[in-house]
């Protein structure tokens, strides 16, 4: 098992690692619109998203996986009316590699964000 962690993304906000490597596969703990330095992305909902990609795509390369390698993601939303928003934003990073994914509405989300994803990806 092997502790996933980069300064390129946020650092973890409780007691838990940016994601886990074990037997060649990648599971990331939920990233949530934080720049590196700890702070929300100002904006809507769009800019969100993209704040969440930036994160994952920065874990997933220490992870020495990619967004081609994802296979499964969890996507936690604070309103399904923001569905189809999020839904455009995250079509532009799969395009043409679809993982299998699950949905939800929450109630809240840390630090009251917007949306929280996370991965399973194979390490390359």
């Amino acid at each position: 098992m092997k502790i996933v962690s980069t300064n390129q993304a946020p650092a973890a906000i409780g007691p838990y690692s940016q994601g886990i490597i074990v037997n060649q596969m990648f599971y990331s703990s939920g990233q949530i619109p934080l720049t590196p330095e700890g702070e929300i992305v100002p904006g809507g909902v769009v800019e969100q998203t993209h704040q969440v990609f930036r994160n994952l795509l920065a874990v997933l390369e220490e992870a020495g996986a990619s967004l081609e390698t994802v296979i499964k993601t969890t996507v936690f939303i604070q309103n399904m009316d923001d569905f189809a928003t999020i839904n455009e934003v995250y079509g532009s990073y799969f395009s043409t590699h679809k993982p299998a994914r699950s949905c939800v509405e929450v109630a809240r989300l840390p630090k009251d964000v917007l949306l929280e994803i996370e991965v399973i990806a194979q390490v390359k």
